[in-house]
């Protein structure tokens, strides 16, 4: 795919995708010239051609531009009039937000597959927190190659990855990545790649700033790394000096902080047209037992509380749960509650929409196990864990849990609620 191989800094092998990864869970993915490339992506005739998205009057801003329009000077936040002064024979759009965001959704729900701990800083970018995601899908390197595999298999768009340490570090890495490329900073190895930046790469170092640095002799971060604190607190004063050093020798405690906690886990099918088979309904059941158990483990936790929602045709809505002796994350044990509680329900109409979902979340290290009667030692939750590794590594193609199961899930308009 891509440049997935190449190594930003002169192919600098240290920092290439098989450098060791071992103590960097950070993520930060940022998306390739995000609205330019989806311009191009819903009309290919303008692919190879320079593309500029922004304001397209005489004060308008650039907002993004295609790569080929970067090789002319174009940048994001540059006046359009500089931009077309720069690559007049550029194609250039106003900017339609009922595309991108829809693309970034499916992007961030990209990134959720592999971890709840997920951080948007705007539609084209994120940090990941991959530490409990390293069971399923492998280390930090392997879990940024399959999001930009997916990225561009399934979303016909590309990414770059930064994997490091910490945040800071992460996006400098994605920075050097670009374009559709990856990098690993190794925690050894964070020094070296920091210091012979220029000093502007700092968080907080504006254009005024830097100059102010570079007065004093501060032309790289490793300049500013080894400058005396008290030249810096009366260059940029006394807070900016303190954040600046930190960050000058790697230092970033700052977490993964996502949006929201989840709470529960869950997913629901609206059928295209209303239900009475009760065959359709089990093989529905048993598609969202899938998707949700998949969430569950990708996610580290299980679940005590398993619910049934259906609503029926006249939009009458019913819920129905049931708690488990000891909690869980296996398709086939959610599956078998949400059957018996619509079976028990027996509601004897037609079904517009049927939804399972989990609660009583906790962490699955060193929750207890129960195996299923006659259940062999490993059991299901191999199965569907294997079945994990399977669609992570070749996407939605592949067999999951249903088939495992011997039922196939709906042919239906899927609409999963956000969990």
């Amino acid at each position: 795919m891509g440049r997935s191989q190449s190594l930003p800094r002169g192919g600098d092998p240290r920092f290439g995708p098989d450098a060791d990864d071992s103590d960097s869970p950070i993520l930060h993915v940022d998306m390739d010239a995000f609205f330019a490339a989806v311009e191009v992506r819903r009309r290919p005739e303008l692919r190879g051609k320079p593309v500029v998205v922004g304001g397209v009057g005489p004060r308008g801003v650039v907002s993004s531009a295609s790569y080929e329009a970067r090789r002319y000077g174009v940048r994001s936040a540059m006046p359009t009039s500089q931009a077309r002064a720069r690559c007049p024979h550029a194609v250039y759009l106003p900017p339609d937000f009922s595309a991108y965001t829809p693309a970034s959704r499916a992007v961030m729900q990209i990134f959720r597959d592999v971890t709840p701990l997920v951080e948007p800083l705007s539609l084209d970018e994120a940090f990941l927190d991959v530490t409990g995601a390293r069971r399923l899908f492998g280390s930090p390197a392997a879990i940024a190659g399959l999001i930009r595999r997916r990225v561009a298999e399934e979303q016909e768009l590309t990414c770059s990855v930064g994997v490091a340490p910490s945040k800071f570090v992460a996006k400098l890495g994605s920075t050097r990545a670009k374009p559709d490329g990856l990098l690993v900073v190794p925690p050894g190895q964070v020094l070296d790649f920091l210091h012979p930046l220029p000093v502007d790469a700092l968080w907080g170092v504006g254009e005024r700033a830097a100059e102010t640095l570079r007065r004093l002799g501060l032309a790289t971060v490793g300049d500013l790394a080894e400058a005396p604190l008290g030249m810096l607190r009366r260059a940029v004063g006394a807070a900016s000096a303190a954040h600046l050093h930190e960050l000058a020798w790697g230092r970033d405690l700052r977490r993964v902080t996502p949006e929201h906690v989840d709470k529960s886990i869950g997913a629901e099918v609206t059928f295209d047209a209303d239900v009475a088979d009760p065959l359709e309904i089990r093989r529905a059941l048993l598609a969202l037992s899938t998707k949700v158990g998949v969430r569950l483990r990708a996610s580290g936790q299980v679940g005590r509380t398993v619910s049934l929602k259906v609503r029926l045709a006249d939009f009458r809505t019913v819920s129905r749960s049931r708690t488990l002796a000891v909690p869980t994350d296996t398709a086939r044990e959610m599956f078998d509650t949400v059957w018996a509680l619509y079976t028990a329900l027996d509601p004897g109409e037609r079904i517009r929409l049927v939804g399972v979902r989990v609660e009583g979340l906790a962490p699955a290290e060193g929750a207890p196990r129960q195996l299923t009667l006659g259940a062999p030692e490993r059991g299901w939750r191999e199965a569907e864990a294997a079945a994990d590794a399977a669609a992570a590594r070749f996407g939605r193609s592949v067999i999951g849990p249903a088939s495992l199961m011997g039922d196939r899930g709906p042919r239906r308009n899927e609409n999963p609620p956000h969990p």
